[in-house]
């Protein structure tokens, strides 16, 4: 396949992007351009065996990708407003992959055959922002509706709960606690996070369990550490804060995150914070925080120590820059920023692009690949905001 080659900016001395001795700068294996025209990529995910990755973009197309390669392996068509959210993560079919959309439809596609081969129904007025499998038997597929938490068996497509009181606005996400089959973690633009039991009837009165007041707009949560037993929160003002949830105390907020994270590295500030990243292997939880002009930092966050020492976020790890034109909506990472060869993970972003980034810094490699075999001219289509909510 000819390829067309883009001559990247002279790579930056390690002085000059401000790496210091603690911090990698990867280097930036490969570009691949999703689309013609100004397509977001919002979000990617991958199966678990690696063997390939799906990509949401603001056209309603999901696309497929190696992640090894970056070769194109095709796309499902079929949603009819923007995708919030797909999962590889469908209990006993490692080929099926799980999307829900502001069209009010989750929906189960074949990667074998590209062919969509079930679909949950909310209804023509609901938006589907976030879903989770669980329960017992993990038969259960919650997700969030608007204000409402939705429980369908996935299995027969039967609705067999709806909670409708313990929020009072959109849900961006929903959870099953890892090793905690039967609980369920519900989180909201009313910056409330609630924990329900699915064993058994559930409703809002008898399976509301507790409830933890973030004070502001969620945006992501996450869970980490051996026992899954603390919770990472972003909101939508991109203030961080860490929970133990089983305690239902908060034991870290950075209301200042961005500023802490700038001062952090000698990059251009932080505008925004993407996800965190959590390594059982190493026990560390990085908040992935980027630059409006594309650059990426991976910031080790550390809390309060029993000698007394003040919680904090540390210098950046890891740096990638020179992939991103704009604004990243999604990392991927394949491996820890700490771990030093081979393919680190890919991004995606505003500009349309994936990047696919080495961790042996071997820049010499850094060439981005645009291909048109690889794309599909599509119609321009009303994009999201960075900062909208969902």
């Amino acid at each position: 396949m000819d390829m067309e080659v883009e001559q990247p900016t002279a790579p930056e001395s390690a002085s000059d992007s401000g790496v210091g001795a603690a911090a990698k700068r990867f280097g930036l294996k490969s570009a691949i351009q999703t689309n013609f025209g100004e397509d977001y990529v919002f979000q990617i995910v991958a199966k678990d065996d690696w063997s390939s990755m799906a990509v949401s973009l603001s056209t309603n197309i999901m696309k497929l990708y190696s992640p090894a390669s970056g070769q194109y392996i095709g796309e499902l068509r079929g949603h009819a407003d923007a995708v919030n959210h797909m999962s590889f993560q469908v209990p006993s079919s490692p080929s099926v992959l799980c999307s829900s959309a502001s069209d009010g439809t989750v929906r189960f596609w074949d990667t074998r055959n590209f062919q969509q081969v079930s679909i949950l129904n909310a209804g023509p007025s609901e938006e589907v922002f976030n879903f989770s499998f669980g329960g017992a038997g993990d038969h259960l597929l919650a997700a969030g509706c608007k204000s409402q938490v939705r429980l369908w068996d996935w299995r027969n497509s039967k609705e067999v709960a709806r909670l409708e009181e313990s929020h009072t606005e959109d849900i961006t996400q929903v959870h099953f606690v890892p090793g905690h089959p039967n609980k369920l973690l519900s989180a909201s633009v009313d910056g409330l996070m609630c924990f329900f039991d699915t064993s058994g009837a559930i409703n809002d009165d008898d399976n509301l369990e507790s409830v933890l007041n973030v004070g502001s707009s969620i945006g992501k949560v996450g869970f980490f550490g051996a026992n899954s037993q603390k919770i990472w929160c972003l909101t939508h003002i991109e203030t961080l804060s860490v929970w133990d949830w089983k305690e239902s105390v908060m034991e870290v907020n950075f209301e200042d995150a961005r500023s802490l994270a700038s001062e952090s590295w000698s990059q251009d500030h932080v505008d925004y914070f993407v996800d965190c990243h959590y390594s059982l292997e190493e026990d560390c939880l990085w908040a992935i925080g980027g630059t409006n002009a594309g650059t990426l930092g991976y910031f080790p966050l550390y809390s309060k120590t029993s000698a007394g020492a003040a919680a904090r976020i540390g210098p950046a790890e890891a740096i990638l820059i020179g992939g991103h034109a704009g604004v990243v909506r999604s990392v991927l990472p394949l491996r820890s920023p700490m771990q030093r060869k081979g393919i680190f993970g890919w991004t995606g972003g505003e500009d349309g692009r994936l990047c696919c980034w080495l961790s042996d810094t071997s820049f010499d490699t850094n060439r981005s690949f645009i291909s048109s075999a690889l794309v599909a001219k599509s119609q321009k289509n009303c994009r999201k905001s960075r900062h909208s909510p969902y």
